[in-house]
């Protein structure tokens, strides 16, 4: 258990709420990740929950009555569902079926957890749960859309072995990291604490015709990754981001985009803002005109020649807004050579005041790898961060940044 996340929930009330699904066994664990973090908990059950985990095991671990029903003649004597519901200071529902999305989305309280969320005023946090063909159903796209507007954090779901023999998003995510997102929203400091970061990531695709674009390999786990730390360092973080196969990072607000021209509006949209970090890897081309039909080939020619205009420089406009309330503009870097003079370069030419660079193409590092090395330049000096995993380069360039708001 880290020390950032026992300081964030240490005293704090959790009424944990189990939902019925298999991932249910790993609320148990969950409840005792909760305490080791200072937290006391309060359980609560679904009927569904309780054919899966037994309300005594719930109890045993968090050293409190579990609550399962609305019809316990001896608590509602009281209305004991309201005392209980303004007891928290947190509510969470893990795991949250596509069912229990569903009637929480539509402000259902036909049973004891609904009516819980529905009369509690504390910040609401749902860990889904289910099958990947479910969590991808357009309707329960909807209802989570829904939750996140009205201002519920989402924690995952995981890419991973589910309970039918099949793969996919679904998976509940590790009571560690539940209770990572969780301290991350619930910590009253943090480097960035209080301030809005806009991030953007991946690639861009610049179509062609129906079947055919122009993109490059960016995986967009840097730019994840540095979206993830950020959150867990207080910011209030927009990731915009190109299409890629990830999941949002715990507490981050992400827009989907595929073009320059989209990024471009997203980020725009975005601001004013404290902070701007470019780590995308921004398509410099695109097709002048968009071909509605397939282009195809013609005659004996063994060359096609396209017409591609220049995409906008999204870092560099950003860079010269004088009305979006920037105190620190990042960018990116990925060159395949002469790397800390390309990086110097861009620097002036875009007027940023840090840029990170990283060499490309070597086995081990940049794009669609999991492992980096990069090196940070400012007008006045310089860092370099060794080899190392993208999370944990994230966490080490989210303090410099912390360190040259400061400057």
């Amino acid at each position: 258990m880290s020390s950032s996340a026992t300081a964030a929930l240490a005293g704090q009330r959790i009424l944990l709420c189990v939902g019925g699904g298999i991932a249910a066994y790993k609320s148990l664990e969950l409840v005792r990740r909760l305490r080791d973090a200072g937290a006391t908990v309060q359980v609560a059950m679904t009927a569904g929950a309780q054919q899966f985990v037994t309300p005594l095991s719930f109890q045993a671990l968090s050293a409190h009555p579990t609550r399962t029903t609305l019809w316990d003649g001896a608590a509602e004597q009281a209305m004991g569902h309201l005392e209980l519901a303004r007891w928290a200071d947190r509510v969470v529902v893990a795991p949250a079926t596509a069912d229990l999305l569903a009637r929480l989305a539509h402000g259902l309280a036909d049973d004891l957890v609904t009516t819980l969320c529905l009369a509690s005023e504390a910040p609401l946090a749902v860990a889904p749960a289910m099958n990947h063909r479910m969590w991808r159903h357009p309707a329960t796209e909807a209802n989570v859309a829904v939750l996140r507007a009205r201002g519920v954090q989402v924690i995952g779901p995981e890419d991973g072995p589910l309970a039918e023999n099949e793969s996919g998003p679904g998976r509940l995510s590790e009571p560690d990291a539940i209770v990572a997102a969780l301290a991350a929203t619930g910590a009253g400091s943090g480097l960035l604490q209080g301030l809005k970061v806009v991030i953007s990531a991946g690639p861009t695709y610049e179509d062609l015709d129906p079947v055919r674009y122009l993109g490059n390999r960016s995986s967009g786990k840097m730019g994840f990754a540095v979206a993830a730390a950020a959150a867990r360092q207080g910011a209030q973080v927009v990731l915009v981001s190109g299409p890629v196969q990830l999941q949002a990072p715990p507490g981050v607000r992400r827009v989907d985009v595929r073009s320059a021209a989209q990024m471009r509006q997203a980020v725009a949209d975005a601001l004013p803002a404290d902070i701007y970090i470019g780590a995308a890897a921004v398509a410099d081309y695109t097709a002048r005109s968009y071909s509605p039909n397939k282009i195809k080939k013609t005659g004996t020619g063994q060359t096609l020649a396209l017409d591609l205009v220049r995409t906008p420089d999204i870092l560099a406009e950003v860079a010269q807004r004088t009305d979006a309330g920037l105190r620190l503009v990042v960018g990116f870097a990925a060159e395949t050579d002469n790397v800390a003079d390309y990086a110097r370069q861009k620097l002036t030419a875009k007027r940023l005041d840090l840029i990170v660079a990283n060499r490309v193409g070597v086995p081990g590092c940049g794009f669609e790898s999991d492992t980096n090395a990069m090196t940070a330049y400012w007008r006045t000096g310089e860092r370099e961060f060794a080899a190392g995993p993208k999370t944990a380069l994230a966490d080490g360039l989210v303090a410099l940044i912390a360190e040259r708001l400061q400057a």
